[in-house]
């Protein structure tokens, strides 16, 4: 299986525990995430696919009236996956 392909399943998976309660420890899992896509060499703009790929995948299953509910725990779940691709910017630019 393909980086890219390893990375949509665990990211589904993770995504798919920190919904329905969002506990810290499935966050963390979305950290983690990012920590190792950062580590592999994959894009920003692979990990944006993915979760918008999953989000929408979710979003055809969801009732109308948890739509927002759901739509704010994807972008928690995404600024913590990104979390690692801002402190590497911040330290090649040198910035804090």
């Amino acid at each position: 299986m393909s980086e890219l392909g390893a990375l949509t399943l665990d990211y589904r998976a993770a995504f798919l525990r920190y919904l329905p309660r969002r506990e810290e420890a499935a966050l963390t899992s979305g950290y983690e995430l990012g920590r190792g896509a950062v580590t592999a060499g994959v894009s920003l703009l692979d990990v944006a696919r993915i979760h918008h790929e999953i989000l929408l995948d979710v979003l055809r299953d969801t009732r109308p009236e948890e739509v927002i509910d759901v739509a704010s725990a994807a972008s928690e779940f995404l600024l913590e996956v990104l979390a690692t691709y801002d402190m590497t910017q911040r330290g090649l630019l040198g910035g804090g």
